[in-house]
């Protein structure tokens, strides 16, 4: 069995433990002749040469939970499964940052910050939780994983997405129609989306005023999804009252980005669930076995919906 490897510029580390993961199989850093000879190939952000000469896989697995980043899906044959990662520590990591957001917007830590500065010494008093509704923008894995999270702090909790899903505890909302609705009554809104072509801007300055004055964002999926400018604009009116941020439409964010310096919107650097090798290579490679004895896989990507 031949397996490629395209990850750049770490790929010494993945070749590394998919050798010991899979010591049956032949591991190499893709080439152009290696991938033509390929049975599977692993890939994290590919150049536009790479998926053209994969000409023999079995299945191309992706080392993220997105598929965006692939350049264009339609190189890969129909029959070939393209294949995301289920979780791989990721939802551990989602829920620690959402967490961390729902709670500090909640208990009013940047208030309280604001007034060591100043040397105020005034307790606050606190909304009822029954009244800080939680909304999540997606439900698949990810997005499951946090909303079922929130829910044992004590938070009301709603998740959207496309299709219809049943969660326990948890209100559920599908469809374009219901969006607004959803929307409406959210005063915690977090965005687990997957880019596609659906939810590329999703975020506009029409949806973002449909949340309550005063709601909060937290943006965890793809920077795309939100419109920046929409964004900034509505934080300007006051109609929202802050932003977590971890993602953008340009990575690294680029310096003059007027998101590093204004006062209700928090940066951090793609960091609320960063890719684990082991726990990645070892569900990559449970997932090649069970495709080379004929079982069927999680996480194929359905790639008219694109996630």
């Amino acid at each position: 069995m031949k397996i490629v490897l395209y990850c750049e510029p770490d790929h010494a580390t993945w070749i590394d433990a998919l050798r010991t993961a899979l010591p049956e199989a032949q591991v190499e850093r893709w080439s152009a002749t290696l991938g033509a000879e390929a049975d599977y190939a692993v890939v994290w952000k590919p150049s536009s040469d790479v998926l053209p000469g994969l000409g023999r896989v079995k299945a191309i697995f992706n080392l993220g939970a997105g598929v965006d980043a692939i350049p264009d899906p339609d190189h890969i044959p129909p029959a070939v499964p393209l294949v995301r990662l289920d979780d791989a520590g990721m939802g551990e990591q989602m829920v620690e940052y959402v967490a961390h957001a729902a709670l500090r917007r909640y208990r009013e830590f940047d208030a309280y910050a604001q007034q060591q500065r100043e040397r105020i010494w005034q307790p606050r008093d606190r909304a009822p939780k029954g009244s800080f509704i939680v909304g999540v923008l997606g439900a698949g894995v990810l997005g499951s994983t946090v909303a079922k999270a929130l829910t044992t702090l004590g938070f009301p909790v709603r998740v959207w997405s496309r299709a219809q899903k049943r969660l326990p505890d948890i209100e559920c909302f599908a469809g374009g129609d219901a969006l607004a609705p959803f929307l409406s009554r959210t005063r915690f809104l977090v965005c687990l989306l997957p880019l596609t072509a659906e939810t590329r801007g999703l975020l506009d300055r029409d949806k973002l005023s449909r949340l309550p004055r005063g709601a909060y964002l937290v943006n965890v999926a793809r920077g795309a999804v939100v419109v920046e400018q929409d964004l900034l604009a509505v934080l300007d009116e006051g109609r929202l009252a802050g932003a977590m941020l971890d993602v953008f439409r340009d990575e690294p964010l680029p310096l003059n980005h007027p998101f590093w310096h204004h006062p209700r919107v928090v940066v951090t650097p793609h960091v609320s669930a960063v890719t684990r090798v082991q726990e990645s290579v070892n569900q990559i490679a449970d997932k090649i076995r069970r495709l080379e004895t004929g079982q069927a896989i999680s996480g194929v990507v359905d790639r008219r919906h694109g996630y």
